[in-house]
């Protein structure tokens, strides 16, 4: 059973900056706020908003947020130039942060609700046990989402395994120390994704599990080709493992059809087994196969190699350049 109410110590003198991209989805956000707004308050922690504007077409509403927020210190937007998605908006969001060089932590969710606001408590407690130096991160328990999802959800995960070595349970929302986001800012991986780029850091990590809830309004707009970009863009994150595995894959199918071609030839000249054709036919398409596996280890050979040695993009550097400007929506009385 999960725990109730709890008051994390860090509300006592950590600020808080609670980071949440958004694409249109204000109606989501704006509920969002009014239940951080409300769980803050119960648990007595002094925080501050900031939207990351992923080039919504219209901006933020006027009327936003519609509930004036009773507990919250601030509400700010970091509006960008042009849409980047999600976990792009996310790195320029996480760079502005750290050039402000405020100390404290950053608790990073998504707009919709399914990080559940109620479960925040949780995480800065783990937080605070840790002493203040830790990424936490929510650990998926329980799925909200239908079948075809969690299918599909569950092949991505094999194939995760698989290609990188290990499996992944963690999304955005997490609590980081603002002291970790030197290292994260030069890190070219969080420019595609923020959990992945985390554990390619090897940044110090704990995790909370957590269940994940439903949307609080509307419709999602990642569709299945965006679930499946941002599946490859975590596995992309490490590029060079999923390339050397690859690598290793291939080169043992070319070897067993090396192989397989002297068995062929050995039979079809040493012994009285052969049958008029078989052999030809068989040494035929052995050599297709090793010719194919000899082309996929060139073709993974040379891919870790560009992704060893091409000029990456740095967040520090590049992200900068996406940012329009920076409101405040709402400011609290002290």
């Amino acid at each position: 059973m999960q725990e109730r109410n709890v008051k994390p110590e860090v509300a006592a003198g950590t600020p808080l900056t609670v980071l949440i991209p958004v694409f249109e989805d204000w109606a989501a956000a704006d509920v969002l706020t009014q239940q951080l707004d409300k769980e803050f308050g119960q648990a007595g922690i002094e925080a501050e908003i900031l939207f990351a504007d992923d080039g919504s077409r219209n901006g933020v509403p006027e009327s936003f947020p519609s509930v004036r927020p009773q507990n919250l210190r601030r509400i700010r937007v970091l509006e960008l130039k042009r849409n980047v998605g999600h976990q792009r908006a996310l790195c320029v969001a996480l760079v502005f942060l750290q050039q402000e060089r405020s100390d404290g932590a950053v608790l990073i969710m998504d707009a919709d609700g399914e990080d559940g606001p109620s479960d925040v408590p949780r995480l800065l407690q783990e937080f605070t046990r840790e002493g203040g130096q830790k990424v936490i991160f929510a650990e998926r328990g329980r799925r909200a989402e239908g079948i075809v999802f969690k299918v599909f959800y569950q092949l991505y995960r094999l194939v995760h395994r698989a290609l990188v070595g290990f499996d992944i349970r963690v999304g955005n929302f997490s609590v980081l120390p603002r002291s970790r986001l030197d290292t994260l800012i030069v890190s070219s991986e969080l420019w595609n994704h923020y959990a992945a780029a985390v554990v390619k850091a090897k940044l110090p990590v704990a995790t909370v599990r957590v269940d994940r809830a439903r949307r609080v309004s509307g419709q999602s707009s990642m569709g299945f080709i965006g679930l499946v970009v941002h599946g490859l863009s975590a596995m992309s994150v490490f590029g060079d493992t999923v390339g050397t595995r690859l690598l290793m894959v291939f080169s043992g199918f070319g070897a067993l059809a090396l192989a397989l071609i002297c068995v062929t030839v050995v039979i079809r000249v040493a012994t009285k087994l052969a049958i008029p054709g078989w052999a030809t036919y068989t040494a035929g398409l052995l050599l297709l196969l090793l010719f194919q596996s000899l082309t996929l280890v060139l073709v993974f050979t040379f891919m870790v190699l560009n992704n060893r040695s091409q000029s990456n993009f740095i967040p520090i550097r590049d992200c900068p350049y996406y940012v329009r400007g920076l409101r405040t929506i709402f400011e609290g009385h002290d």
